[in-house]
């Protein structure tokens, strides 16, 4: 029997992966109860795929007892897409499929925040020049050519 695919959802943190992985569901039964492999294998080998555009690189196998596990991938560089395929085998059973290929760019999270922060700074700076502007224009620095009233001449 083929062990997979897995379950992989992937989620961008600043230059990393946050990988998250649900083991395949197996098909085995005991009385009436569906097996989980990890009921079945205690416990399964891992091996992430992690390609970007210019080249591809396998981690080094590891393991895992639990049906949903995750782990992060760090140290990727910004402004670059990212994909996640994973594999799942048994120390009984090598045969595997590996799961379709996930990809998110690496630092999808951190840039709308650095947007907002750019954007809310220059809204404020600009509020503050406005408020200057309008100071200056009550005190009477600009608009200073009309001419004096009477009363005053």
């Amino acid at each position: 029997a083929f062990l997979g695919p897995p379950e992989v959802n992937i989620t961008p943190c600043l230059n990393c992966i946050n990988v998250t992985i649900k083991l395949p569901t197996s098909h085995f039964r005991e009385k009436g109860k569906l097996l989980s492999l990890i009921d079945i294998y205690k416990e399964l080998d891992y091996e992430i795929t992690l390609k970007s555009q210019d080249r591809e690189h396998k981690r080094p196998w590891e393991k895992t007892t639990e049906e949903v596990f995750n782990t992060v991938i760090e140290e990727l560089y910004p402004n670059r897409n990212y994909c996640v395929s994973v594999v799942i085998t048994a120390s009984l059973n090598k045969h595997s499929i590996p799961s379709p290929w996930k990809c998110v760019p690496s630092d999808k999270e951190a840039r709308p925040g650095y947007h907002g922060t750019a954007i809310a700074g220059a809204v404020c700076v600009s509020l503050v020049i406005a408020g200057a502007l309008k100071c200056m224009h009550a005190g009477g620095y600009f608009l200073q050519n009309k001419s004096l009233p009477r009363a005053l001449v």
